[in-house]
């Protein structure tokens, strides 16, 4: 039996050891996304590979490598992470300015995101998210009870993280890391600095959208993309005309048009859209119930969390799969501007799967942690 007192879930029985609905629930979504990668992408790699699975084994090897990477995670003590958590992110730090070098970094689209090693694709970003939320827990630790400091630690954090991040250029991973590193700190210290910081960034936000044209094509498509319909609009009305087609029950797996050359980005940015049309809004819908049960555990995750390091870590990496999630699906069904964000554990991408997963198998071990301190 559970009752609320305050800000945490108390249980009067012996918590599991494993919450098995934190890893199941990503393991469905995963599923589901290797169906969906699959099926839009068939007809685009047939002629090239001559198999139409080939993306979707692609990234099966990728959720494969995950699973090893939460293994990992869970296995090792949650004192090692705290204590490799500056190391971590001076590394990620250095991967991002790698980047930027010719010859080290891979450029793709205009932008220059990722770094080829051995053959293997890496996105430093990903790596750059998970290193600032447990660098932020460690500073959050150490000056609990000193806002100031916190307040200037954390800004120190996103602007040099965010750096090498507007250089690439990647200004929506730049906000995402914002909003998670800020989340954190109002979890911990309220929302008042906050608030200041948020009036100096939304004034430099629009400085950075005014200055770049392509961001401004954005802002306009999302205000009224029936005003350039085969240019900056084009992706948005292709996303609403497949959620239109899917209607309720969907067209069936494997049966959706918009994948056939019409909305781009299908199986990445766009894959909720794609749902939307072979799965309908009982496919949509069924997404984010899934993800609001997934939360519902983790808010549970966060009450049972040792005070301090623990907590702040368990928000921030919830952070870290919510905010996405909301990002991309208001982006794809034009309540927000688009960012490029992929949906969590659904869209095609193999860093940020394995990530997700490496993610996944810190909360196991928070979940681990709790359980051990309260049998106690």
């Amino acid at each position: 039996m559970t009752r609320y007192a305050g800000d945490n879930f108390i249980s009067n029985e012996a918590p599991a050891k494993i919450d098995i609905w934190l890893w199941l629930i990503p393991l469905i979504l995963s599923g589901l996304g290797i169906l969906m990668v699959t099926t839009t992408t068939s007809n685009m790699v047939y002629d090239v590979s001559g198999s139409p699975f080939t993306m979707g084994i692609r990234q099966t090897r990728s959720l494969g490598l995950g699973f090893v990477m939460m293994f990992i995670a869970f296995c090792v003590p949650t004192r090692f992470w705290r204590n490799i958590a500056g190391l971590l992110w001076i590394a990620a730090v250095i991967m991002l300015f790698a980047t930027l070098i010719p010859g080290i970094g891979n450029s793709s689209g205009g932008a220059s995101r990722w770094l080829r090693i051995g053959g293997i694709s890496i996105q430093p970003s990903e790596i750059m998210l998970l290193a600032a939320v447990l660098e932020s827990g460690k500073i959050f630790e150490k000056h609990a009870f000193d806002q100031k400091k916190c307040f200037i630690a954390t800004l120190v954090l996103i602007v040099v993280s965010a750096i090498p991040m507007l250089f690439q250029p990647d200004l929506g991973s730049t906000i995402f890391l914002t909003l998670v590193c800020v989340g954190m700190f109002t979890e911990r210290f309220g929302w008042k600095l906050p608030i200041m910081l948020g009036v100096v960034g939304m004034l430099l936000l629009v400085l950075l959208v005014v200055l770049e044209p392509y961001r401004m094509r954005r802002i306009n498509a999302f205000r009224d993309p029936y005003s350039d319909p085969l240019g900056s609009g084009f992706q948005t009305i292709q996303g609403l005309i497949a959620f239109a087609n899917g209607g309720i029950w969907g067209s069936g797996l494997g049966h959706g048009f918009q994948k056939l050359q019409y909305l781009p980005a299908a199986y990445t940015d766009f894959i909720y859209a794609a749902l939307g049309e072979e799965l309908g809004l009982l496919g949509t819908l069924g997404v984010l119930l899934l993800v609001a049960f997934w939360l519902l555990r983790c808010r549970i995750l966060y009450g049972r969390a040792e005070n301090g390091y623990g907590k702040s870590v368990a928000w921030g990496i919830t952070l870290t799969i919510i905010l996405p999630l909301f990002i991309n699906v208001g982006g794809v069904t034009n309540m927000m501007p688009l960012t490029g964000m992929p949906l969590p554990f659904m869209s095609y991408g193999g860093s940020a799967l394995v990530m997700a997963w490496m993610r996944i198998g810190l909360l196991l071990r928070l979940q681990k942690d709790a359980a051990k301190r309260l049998s106690a």
